[in-house]
């Protein structure tokens, strides 16, 4: 089997391949370590499939994590508070995906960095053309992301209202929250949370990412302009990095399967992030990809059978999380008059509040 991206899907998908005795390739374009887009949140749902997944050796990456046992949301002047139940966890992507690729290789994967796919071909067997040359395969899983040029092109972003980007950065702060912050504001929203690098470990950084228009801002100053509470804040914050940016952001329905080629994490479907839930779908997605074909490989169903089941979990076990991220984000677009009551509710209502974060899990 090939898995095509080496992120938290694909690195997923490979090692349970692997563990499941199939030979596996999993091909990344880029090289690691590096940063990545992304909240850093994995919700304490994905915790148990985490451990699974990572070696002896890296699973100290979950003890040395920073716990986040509380969600904030500052929207119209009001603070909605609520706790995560079990808590989470907060990983910095460079160190996640680092881990996940090591413990791949721990399972028997073999590797490739810098290698891009071009092409798929055929329909089982596969031909699959890179920048390192062709491999073949039975199946193939695809985890190239949002962008990946094995899908056909995402809509026009012109269609949507406004084109979407994504930008974030690491800062340090002093004596930061245990937990996930949400701001939201016209025309997007930023999450603060507090992370560690393991070449840091200082435990006062903080991850500053943010979904916003185009037309509202592209940069994290001007996004912090836009919140005042957040703009106080980010006040007393100092870089850590140079800020990094995606674009564009784009939503649509979930497609766990094109061409006889199972898609996972983003390159399935792409999550609003303010749910908290991309690493999860993607370490679920991309286990459930490789379980799915286990039986396939080992001869005893048709692909057509793999994709018809990995298609209908697909739908019973993840897709509901899109349904309800897409009736939040709904509910938090409403007019602001409207607002006010459900803010209310939500305020003085902890049960309400903890319902609405499960809701998405």
């Amino acid at each position: 089997m090939i898995v095509i991206g080496g992120g938290p899907g694909g690195t997923a998908a490979a090692i349970t391949s692997a563990q499941n005795g199939a030979r596996t390739l999993l091909l990344e374009r880029g090289r690691f370590p590096r940063h990545k887009v992304c909240g850093e949140f994995v919700s304490p749902e994905a915790l148990g499939l985490l451990f699974q997944l990572l070696s002896g050796r890296e699973r100290a990456l979950l003890e040395e994590a920073v716990r986040i046992s509380q969600a904030r949301i500052f929207l119209d002047q009001r603070v909605v508070e609520t706790p995560i139940e079990v808590g989470a966890r907060s990983i910095a992507r460079l160190d996640l995906d680092a881990a996940l690729w090591q413990s791949a290789q721990q399972a028997g994967v073999e590797t490739q960095q810098q290698a891009s796919a071009h092409s798929v071909l055929g329909a089982g067997p596969f031909l699959v053309r890179t920048s390192l040359g062709d491999f073949e395969a039975r199946a193939v899983v695809n985890a190239s992301g949002r962008w990946s040029s094995l899908k056909p092109a995402a809509p026009n972003p012109g269609h949507q209202r406004g084109k979407w980007i994504g930008v974030k950065a690491h800062f340090s702060e002093s004596s930061p929250s245990d937990s996930v912050d949400l701001y939201f504001f016209d025309g997007g929203y930023c999450g603060v949370q507090p992370v560690a690098l393991r070449t840091e470990g200082d435990g006062r950084r903080i991850n500053v990412c943010a979904m916003v228009r185009a037309d509202v801002a592209s940069r994290l100053h001007e996004v912090f302009e836009l919140h005042p509470a957040l703009g106080r804040r980010a006040r007393r914050w100092r870089p850590c990095m140079e800020p990094i940016s995606v674009a564009p952001l784009v939503f649509a329905r979930p497609e766990p399967a094109r061409a006889e080629v199972l898609a996972v994490g983003d390159a399935a479907g792409f999550l609003d992030p303010f749910v908290g839930d991309g690493i999860s779908l993607a370490l679920r997605s991309g286990t459930l990809a490789a379980c799915c074909l286990a039986p396939f490989l080992e001869e005893k169903i048709r692909l057509s059978e793999a994709i018809h089941h990995y298609r209908r979990q697909y739908q019973r076990q993840l897709a509901p999380v899109f349904r309800s991220s897409a009736k939040l984000r709904r509910m938090l677009e409403i007019p602001r008059v409207a607002r006010r009551p459900l803010l209310f509710f939500l305020e003085n209502s902890p049960a309400l509040a903890r319902y609405l974060v499960r809701s998405t899990r």
